[in-house]
C-alpha cells in the first residue's frame, strides 16, 4: 500500500470497559485489506475510549469495514464513531515532551491554564493520563510540536499562578534512561537539619539556625558557615550524635521512593553537607549505593568543633555526583539530582534532571523542575511511575511464596 497518498478511517469505540474489546475489534478488522496507522486507548473510571486509525487504498470497499465496526459496537453495547479522511503520510510524531502536573488539590482552572499555555506555544496534547490521585493528583500529558525551553518557561509562570507543580521533560529514551538518583539529605531525604538537632543539645540552636538559613539562601559561603556552626558544637558529648541519629525522621514518602527505584534497578546515592555519623546509618537502613558527607571530629568522646577532612560544599556535591556516575558506569545525562538549598545548585545543574524539592526560590528558578508538596515519593511520578504500579509491586512483595 502506497504510504504517500492513503485514505483513512478513524474508528472510535466508547463504552464500559471489559476484557476482549480490543481483540474483538482487531479480529474483525483482520478480514479486510487495511493497515493499522495509529492506536490510542484510555480507560477512565471503567469507561473505555479506543481509537483506531486504519489506512486503505483508493478503490477499496471501505463500506464493509464501516458495517463490520458498527456490528462490533452493537454486539459489545458500545457507541461507535467513524470518520474518513486522507493523509499524504503518517510519520511517527517527533519531538515529544512529557508535561507532568502535580496538584493537591488539582483544580479545573489549573488544567485550563496549563492546556492554554501549551496551545499558545503552538503545541498539541496527544495523550493525557492520570498517574496518581493521592497523596497528590498527578496528570501526565504527551505533548508534541513545542519548543522545550519556551514551553518550560511559560508553564513555570502558569504553575506559580495556579499553585501547582509542572515538569517538562523530553520523552522516549531521554526519560527512561535516568538510572542514578543523587539526593541531598537534610530537609530533603530527612526532615530538618542534623546540625540544628545537635545545636539544640549544645544550647546554641538560635545562633546555628540563623547561620544555616543564610547559607541555604546562598547569602554566605557554605564552607565558612559550616565551620562557624560546627565550632559552636565544641565540647558536646559524642553520645548526643547517637540521640540525634535515633531522632531523625525520614521525609514522608522517602522509604517508598527508594524502595521502588531500587526495585527498578536504579542506583541511589546521597550527598550531604551534614555528617557521616548520621548518613552512614541511612545508607545501611535504606540500602543506598553511594554516599558522601562531612565528618565531625571527635576526641576523648567529645566534639572538637572541627571537621575532619575536606568539606562537602556546593562544588563538592557536584564532584560527588560525577564520581558516583563514573563508579556506577552511568552517564551524567542519565542522572537525577534532588535538593533544596543553594548548596545543591551545582549538582542540580550538572545532572540530567535537576529537581528542586520544597526549595528556596533561587533553587527553584535554577532547577529543571520543582516539587513543592511534602511527599518525596511524588518524584516517582516525574519519572513516569504511577501510584498503581508502586502499590502493585508492594503487594507482590508482600505475598508469601507458595508452599513447596
Amino acid at each position: 500500500m502506497d504510504g504517500s497518498a492513503q485514505r483513512t478511517l478513524l474508528i472510535t469505540l466508547t463504552g464500559r470497559d471489559r476484557p476482549g474489546v480490543t481483540s474483538r475489534l482487531f479480529g474483525t478488522l483482520a478480514d479486510f485489506p487495511i493497515t493499522v496507522a495509529d492506536v490510542e486507548q484510555v480507560v477512565i473510571r471503567g469507561r473505555l475510549v479506543l481509537g483506531v486509525l486504519v489506512a486503505y487504498a483508493d478503490g477499496a470497499d471501505i463500506g464493509r469495514v464501516w458495517t463490520a465496526a458498527e456490528k462490533v459496537a452493537t454486539d459489545l453495547d458500545m457507541e461507535v464513531e467513524l470518520a474518513t479522511g486522507r493523509t499524504k503520510s503518517m510519520p511517527r510524531r517527533r519531538g515529544r515532551l512529557h508535561v507532568t502536573v502535580l496538584g493537591a488539590p488539582l483544580k479545573p482552572a489549573a488544567m485550563a491554564g496549563i492546556a492554554g499555555r501549551i496551545a499558545a506555544n503552538g503545541a498539541n496534547i496527544d495523550r493525557i493520563e492520570r498517574l496518581a490521585q493521592y497523596p497528590v493528583t498527578c496528570i501526565e500529558m504527551d505533548v508534541s510540536g513545542a519548543d522545550p525551553e519556551g514551553l518550560r518557561a511559560a508553564l513555570a509562570i502558569e504553575a506559580a499562578e495556579q499553585q501547582v507543580d509542572v515538569a517538562v521533560q523530553f520523552g522516549g529514551l531521554h526519560r527512561r534512561a535516568k538510572r542514578l538518583i543523587v539526593m541531598d539529605v537534610d530537609s530533603t531525604l530527612i526532615q530538618g537539619e542534623v546540625i540544628e538537632l545537635l545545636a539544640a543539645r549544645a544550647g546554641c540552636l538560635d545562633e546555628v539556625a540563623k547561620v544555616t538559613e543564610s547559607a541555604m539562601r546562598g547569602e554566605l559561603d557554605f564552607e565558612g558557615s559550616l565551620r562557624e556552626r560546627v565550632a559552636l558544637l565544641a565540647g558536646l558529648d559524642a553520645a548526643a550524635i547517637d540521640d540525634v541519629r535515633r531522632e531523625v525522621e525520614l521525609a514522608a514518602g522517602a522509604r517508598t521512593m527508594v524502595r521502588t527505584l531500587k526495585r527498578l534497578d536504579y542506583k541511589f546515592a546521597i550527598v550531604s553537607g551534614g555528617f557521616t555519623q548520621v548518613t552512614d546509618a541511612l545508607v545501611d537502613d535504606l540500602g543506598i549505593d553511594y554516599s558522601a558527607a562531612n565528618t565531625l571530629e571527635i576526641e576523648h568522646g567529645k566534639l572538637t568543633g572541627r571537621i575532619s577532612g575536606p568539606v562537602i560544599d556546593r562544588a563538592g556535591k557536584a564532584t560527588a555526583l560525577e564520581r558516583f556516575s563514573r563508579e556506577a558506569g552511568i552517564p551524567i545525562s542519565q542522572t537525577v539530582a534532588i535538593g533544596d538549598g543553594a548548596n545543591d545548585l551545582d549538582m542540580l545543574q550538572a545532572a540530567g534532571l535537576g529537581i528542586a524539592y520544597n526549595a528556596k526560590p533561587v533553587v527553584r528558578q535554577a532547577a529543571d523542575t520543582a516539587v513543592n508538596v511534602p511527599y518525596l515519593d511524588t518524584i516517582l511520578f516525574l519519572l513516569g511511575i504511577s501510584r498503581e504500579e508502586v502499590e502493585a509491586a508492594d503487594a507482590a512483595d508482600a505475598t508469601p511464596p507458595p508452599a513447596t
